[in-house]
């Protein structure tokens, strides 16, 4: 089985998913979202939980640097609460404290074209989520 992390923003949902060992996190996408088709989203959600035969997902908390919790937050316990609902897997929340300014310097070094970084930064954003999530549970 693998664990699937998704890092929800405004705009888009960085995806990643771990081998079946779970020991590496590889991304795997990102879409747009579109809040008024949410039940768009909670399905393409279900289909990746069949696809790479998910047991377990993670979801990014955006977590102030003070270690609160702000409006982004609340929208994505909102948006778990609601997916919860609708899946049978259990949701845990990671925090993703400078999960994004990670994967930003990871392109940057890699010399990735300002358009290039704009269409993979969630992606990479839930993997950094994930596999700090793999490594605290392996310690």
């Amino acid at each position: 089985m693998s664990i699937l992390c998704l890092d929800v923003g405004d705009k888009t949902i960085g995806v990643a998913v771990s081998d079946p060992l779970e020991i590496i996190a590889r991304g795997v996408g990102q879409f747009r979202r579109d809040e008024s088709e949410q039940a768009k989203e909670i399905e393409y959600i279900r289909g990746l939980i069949s696809q790479y035969g998910v047991n377990k997902m993670v979801v990014g908390l955006p977590i102030n640097m003070g270690g609160g919790e702000g409006s982004q937050a609340k929208k994505v316990r909102s948006f778990i609460d609601n997916l919860s609902s609708k899946i049978n897997v259990s949701v845990t929340l990671a925090d993703e404290r400078l999960s994004t300014v990670t994967a930003e310097r990871v392109l940057r070094e890699a010399r990735a074209s300002l358009s290039k970084r704009r269409r993979v930064r969630d992606k990479i954003a839930a993997t950094v989520i994930l596999q700090n999530y793999l490594d605290l549970q392996r310690s």
